[in-house]
């Protein structure tokens, strides 16, 4: 068995799979749906004025709804003892927007990074900038790329499989041999640069640099805002980079990289395991928007009955000495008021 190649290798018996993903796929609808259709509302119909942080958070919800939606008929997949019945055109519909949508949800997390990495550390630009016009642009081009991926694959025609047992028919696992060699391994490769490892990159490192400018303000909102980056770095930590460390491998031993089977054996289960880890972050996500607001602290969920409006403001102060100008500094002032309107944040 050591001396086979990956290529040789019989798929390894995975009946944990029935288990595993139904359990996980019922908990994110469960827990997961409310809390992202309940976001989509808020920042989108009840924050005013819109704001590129509210921009990005409705679309991260908005990705996290379309993974939730297509999860029924992955539980049913996998409680049939993966044989899908559904047919072909629904296998590649509800796969692809599976994973495409999981790599918007990366993308859109990134967009929220870098948005908040330059309110904190390059301030006096972030408010020269058109914010709300830059956020909904790069919201539109990331759809639009990926809209045109997923008809484009959809539209390629169906995926060969193998079979794992007579009269059993996979749903988007266990492709043959020269879908990777044709169709799979380009997609897989710009997927895993530009939606995997390129946005975790940009996380690790702004997130830190933010966290550092931070730590130097020793204030109660300073803290809060700690608390929140390391919250999206512990979401990246656990949810998506093992996800993208595995997928690598896998690619590594589709592309032949990996011969020894007892690897490519082990990458095939750490990448069930790492597949429902990335899907529990449609149930941390709802966290995250609410942590992210001034609505997650006990007096601040009580001023949510009142309706709490935030109101940004730059301020100039004239600072005199000796009874002339020695300068001017510009405060960021984030203010709170009462009112029985709309949120606005």
């Amino acid at each position: 068995m050591s001396n086979q190649t990956a290529g040789e290798c019989h798929v390894p018996p995975a009946e944990y799979q029935v288990y595993l993903f139904p359990a996980v796929y019922i908990f994110a609808l469960v827990f997961g749906l409310p809390g992202n259709l309940a976001a989509i509302y808020v920042f989108t119909l009840r924050v005013n004025p819109r704001t590129a942080f509210s921009v990005y958070i409705s679309n991260l919800a908005l990705a996290d709804v379309v993974i939730l939606c297509t999860l029924p008929f992955r539980v049913h997949y996998h409680l049939n003892g993966n044989d899908w019945v559904f047919g072909d055109v629904a296998c590649r519909i509800t796969g692809i927007l599976f994973y495409a949508n999981t790599y918007m949800s990366i993308c859109f997390m990134t967009c929220i990074c870098v948005d908040r990495y330059i309110a904190t550390v390059h301030l006096h630009a972030y408010l020269k900038l058109k914010r709300l016009r830059y956020s909904l642009l790069t919201s539109g081009i990331l759809w639009g790329i990926a809209g045109v991926a997923v008809v484009v694959f959809i539209l390629m025609g169906p995926l060969q499989t193998n079979g794992t047992k007579s009269g059993s028919h996979s749903c988007f696992e266990n492709f043959a041999a020269h879908e990777w060699s044709s169709r799979l391994l380009p997609y897989s490769v710009l997927s895993l640069i530009f939606c995997c490892l390129l946005p975790s990159a940009i996380i690790l490192v702004c997130y830190p640099l933010a966290a550092r400018r931070i730590s130097r303000i020793h204030t109660k909102t300073a803290g809060r805002a700690l608390r929140v980056i390391y919250t999206i770095l512990a979401i990246t930590l656990i949810c998506f980079l093992p996800n993208h460390v595995v997928y690598l491998l896998h690619l590594l031993r589709r592309m032949g990289v990996i011969q020894r089977c007892p690897l490519a054996n082990g990458i095939y289960n750490a990448r069930r395991v790492t597949m429902a880890l990335v899907i529990l972050n449609t149930c941390l996500d709802p966290l995250l928007y609410y942590v992210t607001t001034s609505h997650c602290t006990c007096k601040a969920l009580k001023r949510t009955w009142y309706r709490v409006r935030r109101r940004r403001a730059v301020y100039t102060i004239t600072v005199r000495k000796d009874g002339a100008v020695s300068g001017t500094t510009k405060v960021f002032i984030l203010m709170e008021t009462k009112f029985k309107g709309k949120t606005k944040a």
